[in-house]
């Protein structure tokens, strides 16, 4: 083994101790880089919005029911507030009339934030190729993930928000994804 000199003092002579390999420490020490950290906290801890517009948001509010439970996911706080939330779902048929209110609550919600376009309706306007209905979410604000479906069952829902973790769980430092928020300050 080695050996650890130990600092003297005045009153004490200078000694010099085993040093030992100590146990309890070996579980206690992670090593990861900030961009694995930052990316895990935020896939284990988003909180979604959810913008419930047409049939497709009985099946939103079934995910958070004890059959389903999102909560294992760490998802299971549904907020309200787009200050307090990261995931907007927007479930169902987006007309021109909410166009601007789901633009309004995307603009308020803080970054870094995502968007689930759940149902066919919110994909691509689904069966209603009208001039009063938006033809996808995507022409409005930019999309994450689709979960397709008419309605999509909460499974679907649970499986596509488990591809957002996954995607967030990739991306890359925060400078890099929000590039244009640096530029807009300089």
């Amino acid at each position: 083994m080695g050996q650890l000199a130990v600092a003297s003092t005045m009153d004490n002579p200078p000694t010099t101790l085993e040093a030992a390999y100590d146990s309890k420490i070996e579980g206690n020490i992670i090593l990861t880089r900030v961009d694995a950290a930052m990316n895990w906290v935020r896939k284990n801890s988003l909180w979604p919005m959810p913008m419930g517009l047409a049939c497709c948001a009985i099946e939103l509010m079934a995910t958070a029911s004890a059959r389903f439970d999102i909560s294992r996911f760490g998802m299971e706080v549904m907020r309200f507030s787009p200050r307090q939330a990261d995931v907007l779902v927007v479930s169902g048929t987006v007309t021109y009339k909410m166009a601007l209110a789901v633009k309004r609550i995307w603009d308020q919600m803080p970054e870094p934030k995502w968007c689930v376009a759940m149902g066919a309706c919110a994909s691509s306007g689904g069966m209603f190729r009208s001039y009063s209905v938006l033809q996808g979410i995507d022409r409005l604000i930019p999309v994450d993930v689709y979960i397709s479906g008419c309605p999509p069952r909460p499974e679907a829902l649970i499986a596509g928000l488990m591809r957002l973790q996954e995607k967030i769980d990739t991306e890359k430092s925060l400078g890099d994804q929000k590039r244009s928020l640096f530029e807009s300050m300089a």
